[in-house]
């Protein structure tokens, strides 16, 4: 019989690196569910609400081991076992009471590029949410819709050691792939025993490619996922099925190799649904695949194949 369990956002349960030799918080069989609570990215226990103006977080903190996004977890499941895929059903997502973004004033790759790196102004956006409409308005009157999903969702990969959160990978992680919303289901390949899923980064809304490094950031007073083990479902890199239909994701610092690594990925992926050789499914992925740009701004570039449901019929 499957169980429900609760994480809630405190000191013991949130940390902000993968590391296969991170302890899990909480232990679960294969078709358990566990209900989250996360703080936003930056471990903030108050709206950020000023650019570069201090503010209370979670205090004391690792700066070697908690300097990344802030991640609740890590959750163990008995019989993970490397080879073996993690699917990660997402069920329901409920913001917290407030969000935040921002555009410039602070050093990224992405940010330099664009000329407002550090030393710039910045700006700051503070957001409300009006839950019923699903809405969020920021301080000047500007108003966008809501589509809840969760930046960081994955585990370590096998190499040993500290591994920062914000480049995704194999495993997942700082994916920042706005299509995985309530009513998707992710697959992870499982590099290390026990799996170690964590889960953090909780946006309100996002366009493809989180242009100004930030989406709306957001604490989440609701994640509710349920997962389970699969031995039949060999990955190498994170695929999904979402109310948009299939995707597959390739993340390299180059975006080119990230186009090919998801387009590779999805030519697996419609051989193991519709049975399709390689260059069949090509001929007809290029018909009906389109390739997105999930983020330019976490140290590498991500991309994802999106085939939509009923793309052709066989």
């Amino acid at each position: 019989m499957s169980v429900q369990h609760t994480l809630s956002a405190e000191h013991r349960t949130l940390h902000g690196h993968f590391s296969a030799d991170l302890p899990p918080v909480l232990t679960i069989d294969s078709g358990d569910s566990v209900r989250f609570q996360c703080l936003d990215a930056y471990w903030s226990l108050e709206p950020y609400t000023e650019l570069h103006k201090p503010y209370r977080q979670i205090e004391p903190r690792d700066p070697a081991l908690d300097s990344g996004h802030c991640l609740t977890g890590p959750v163990a499941l008995r019989g993970a076992k490397p080879g073996m895929t993690l699917a990660v059903q997402i069920n329901a997502l409920e913001l917290g009471g407030w969000g935040w973004s921002m555009a410039g004033g602070f050093a990224n790759d992405w940010n330099d590029q664009l000329g407002i790196g550090k030393g710039t102004p910045g700006i700051m956006q503070t957001w409300t949410f009006d839950y019923a409409a699903g809405t969020a308005r920021n301080q000047h009157g500007h108003t966008v819709k809501t589509r809840p999903f969760m930046g960081v969702m994955g585990m370590p990969p096998a190499e040993r050691g500290v591994h920062p959160t914000a480049p995704p990978r194999r495993t997942g992680g700082n994916m920042d792939c706005k299509e995985l919303v309530a009513g998707s289901t992710l697959y992870l390949p499982i590099e290390v025993e026990g799996g170690l899923f964590s889960v953090g980064d909780g946006h309100a809304v996002q366009g493809d490619g989180e242009i100004s490094v930030t989406a709306i950031e957001a604490p989440m007073d609701r994640v509710d996922l349920t997962f389970t083990l699969l031995d039949d479902m060999p990955l190498t890199t994170p695929v999904a099925y979402t109310p948009a239909g299939w995707i597959a994701l390739g993340f390299h610092a180059n975006l080119n190799e990230a186009a090919a690594q998801a387009v590779d990925s999805m030519l697996t992926l419609m051989k193991r649904l519709h049975g399709l050789e390689r260059l069949e499914a090509l001929s007809l992925a290029s018909l009906t695949v389109d390739l997105r740009v999930t983020q330019v701004v976490n140290g590498v570039r991500g991309v994802h194949a999106l085939l939509p449901d009923g793309a052709f019929q066989l």
